[in-house]
């Protein structure tokens, strides 16, 4: 029970920090949903990482190595970290600029004001809450598999079709509340702390379990020397798990466009409005690149490590494991001890609940703001009443989220690319109307409808992710989407009536002029 006993603690914390964080709520919607433009430099870091670095990163790509190798740090690390910055300089500064001008609170705000569009939430908004779902998904059902997987045993008859430990569904239900409480009560301010107090947790607790099961595999006296066991196991073994042997040249490649979805994140979006000026990006878009190294590294090794990894002359964990989501608790709970198991697994779910806040709570902020409000006529309803609607909102989709949860496949790494492929596809939108004055509303929602219809063409012919190796002309479909979406964007622009005068003098001020 001591590691179940620790993880109720942590969560308690959480909740904790909601209720003094609502203290400081000042109860207008631009507090609850921006924080009112005062997250300072290193606020803004911890949540824009702690955000970016999901279930995804630590379970999922434990998992994914698990099963293709060593080739996943290269297909996803070291792109992120050049991409993912790039996106915070050329996007995210450029939008808290417009956004904290204009007023805007969510993409639609901008994109409707940009393409001088009305109706452009109606097409983009149900596209963008779909796109979050399955990202939702991830994180809901990764914490779940680890709480059961380090807690087997935990109850003597209770729950025997789970290993007499904490059910999935359970721990899935308990982590969703948690999140949403400190949401619920935060608002922007609480998920900000939050994220930062859950980095610094999954940064720090990440290493000591790296180095715990790297200990616990290599034997020797020193990390090196134990590192050095434990690869040379894996060469003895499965030597093709420390090459990119499973992974073909054109998979390996149209991988590189999936960090870019970062880009389009409405939730990304969210966090980058709530800087106080400019100059606070400097820190993230720097530091950002080394803190994906701090974190995928030790997460990529000891899944391949995983795949020779024995226990009493047993391998820890059997190839045909159904759930890869399950491998990095599997591990944790093995190889470390009953308060070290804790611990760890608190970092492992503070890395979850760090991404599942903040889209939570952009989700209701897009319902009110983009819906309710402008649907309604002006003033209609009041700052305290938006909050109330954000908040119903936000509960309803964390219900569908968790019963969704209960029947989504368990491969948190397959149905992460699907989500950023779909975001991939509506970057081109967002780089255009930050940089294109020749951008019409016609071009812009072709591209949308174009993202949709391929996306929903290729995740069903995936079999909906059950395919984790499903390809298009040898390459993950987000190639083909992101092709598709600017070719179409482009040619309907070029061929539709240029945007209004005034519309390029508002977004393009040192030069209204066609081009």
């Amino acid at each position: 029970m001591t590691p179940l006993i620790i993880i109720a603690v942590y969560l308690g914390l959480l909740v904790g920090l909601g209720l003094v964080s609502s203290r400081l709520l000042q109860r207008t919607r631009s507090d609850y949903m921006l924080a009112s433009h005062s997250i300072g430099p290193f606020l803004l870091l911890m949540s824009l990482f702690g955000t970016t670095m999901t279930a995804f990163a630590l379970v999922g790509s434990t998992g994914k190595a698990f099963r293709i190798g060593i080739g996943v740090y290269g297909m996803l690390a070291s792109s992120s970290g050049i991409v993912h910055s790039l996106c915070f300089f050329l996007i995210g500064v450029k939008l808290w600029s417009l956004g904290k001008k204009n007023g805007y609170a969510t993409q639609i705000q901008f994109f409707r004001d940009r393409l001088d569009n009305r109706g452009i939430g109606l097409l983009l908004f149900p596209i963008l809450v779909g796109l979050i779902i399955p990202y939702l998904l991830i994180g809901v059902m990764a914490s779940g598999g680890v709480i059961n997987s380090v807690t087997h045993g935990a109850f003597e008859t209770a729950f025997a079709n789970d290993g007499h430990g904490v059910p999935p569904w359970l721990g899935s239900l308990v982590i969703c509340c948690v999140v949403l409480a400190y949401v619920f009560l935060g608002g922007m301010r609480g998920t900000a702390w939050a994220n930062a107090f859950q980095t610094m947790i999954f940064m720090v607790l990440g290493v000591v379990t790296f180095v715990v099961i790297a200990n616990a595999l290599g034997g020797q006296d020193s990390l090196i020397a134990n590192i050095r066991a434990a690869n040379q196991t894996v060469v003895d073994h499965n030597p093709q798990m420390l090459t990119r042997a499973r992974i073909t040249q054109p998979v390996f490649l149209s991988f590189m466009l999936i960090p870019l979805s970062a880009g389009m994140f409405p939730h990304l979006f969210q966090h980058w409005l709530t800087a106080k000026r400019a100059e606070n990006f400097k820190l993230a878009v720097v530091v950002h690149p080394i803190f994906i190294m701090i974190v995928w590294v030790p997460c990529v090794l000891v899944g391949v490590w995983a795949t020779s990894a024995m226990q009493n002359g047993e391998l820890l964990i059997p190839a045909d494991i159904k759930k890869d989501s399950a491998v990095l608790g599997i591990l944790v709970s093995r190889l470390s001890g009953d308060v070290l198991s804790g611990l760890l697994t608190a970092g492992i779910l503070a890395a979850v609940m760090s991404s599942l806040d903040s889209q939570f709570l952009c989700i209701g902020t897009m319902f009110t703001e983009d819906i309710v409000r402008h649907y309604s006529r002006p003033n209609r309803f009041s700052d305290r009443q938006t909050v109330v609607m954000a908040r119903c909102f936000i509960v309803g989709v964390v219900a569908v989220t968790y019963l969704l949860s209960l029947v989504a496949p368990g491969r948190v790494f397959g149905l992460g690319i699907w989500c950023f492929s779909g975001f991939t596809g509506l970057v081109p939108l967002v780089v255009a109307a930050l940089y294109w004055r020749r951008l019409t509303s016609s071009g812009a929602m072709a591209s949308i409808l174009v993202t949709s219809v391929t996306w929903l063409y290729f995740f069903h012919e995936s079999g909906y992710a059950e395919n984790e190796r499903y390809t298009f002309l040898e390459m993950l479909p987000v190639a083909t989407i992101f092709a598709a979406s600017t070719s179409v964007l482009v040619i309907v622009s070029l061929l539709t009536r240029p945007p209004r005068d005034e519309i390029l003098a508002k977004f393009f001020p040192c030069d209204g002029r066609e081009k």
